[in-house]
């Protein structure tokens, strides 16, 4: 309804806006959980994982991997920096949409993702403190607790990350 001056009005629009967001996040899969816990295993062992988990984490690897000596050999571009990251992240979009985990799984993978996503924002340019060589690193040893927290059979740490 509206009023003279259309304070109501806009108070309920604001209100379902701020609040649309919240009401999605806790209707759907909610990754900000993870957020409160450290990465453990489950009960002295790796976490179980699914197929689009461990294809998505073998394409990162794949992608991260051979990059590693060029980086630190200072031979990356900043655009190759940027092309890298926006690859992980179109791999880390898939593995999120399509996470079939069990709560506490998911809850530690979105430990790793926290990770992977920290070293991709540095990557992209978006965390000027960090170098994206840095970055780079960060996402293979994001991807290295995923190999020592996760039965992924096959998937092995990347060597040599710094």
């Amino acid at each position: 309804m509206k009023t003279p001056n259309g304070t109501l009005v806009t108070t309920a629009v604001l209100t379902a806006a701020f609040s649309a967001p919240a009401l999605a996040q806790t209707a759907t899969h909610d990754h900000s959980a993870a957020a409160q816990h450290k990465l453990t295993l489950d009960q002295g062992g790796k976490w179980a994982t699914d197929e689009p988990l461990r294809a998505g984490m073998g394409r990162i690897r794949a992608l991260v991997e051979p990059q590693l000596g060029a980086a630190h050999a200072g031979k990356l571009t900043a655009t190759l920096y940027r092309e890298l990251a926006t690859q992980v992240e179109t791999e880390i979009g898939g593995i999120v949409a399509n996470c079939k985990l069990e709560p506490k799984a998911d809850a530690m993978l979105h430990l790793v993702i926290a990770d992977i996503g920290a070293g991709t924002d540095a990557m992209a340019g978006k965390d000027a403190k960090t170098r994206p060589a840095l970055g780079l690193v960060k996402v293979a040893e994001g991807l290295d607790r995923y190999a020592s927290h996760f039965d992924h059979p096959g998937f092995k740490p990347i060597r040599n990350v710094r």
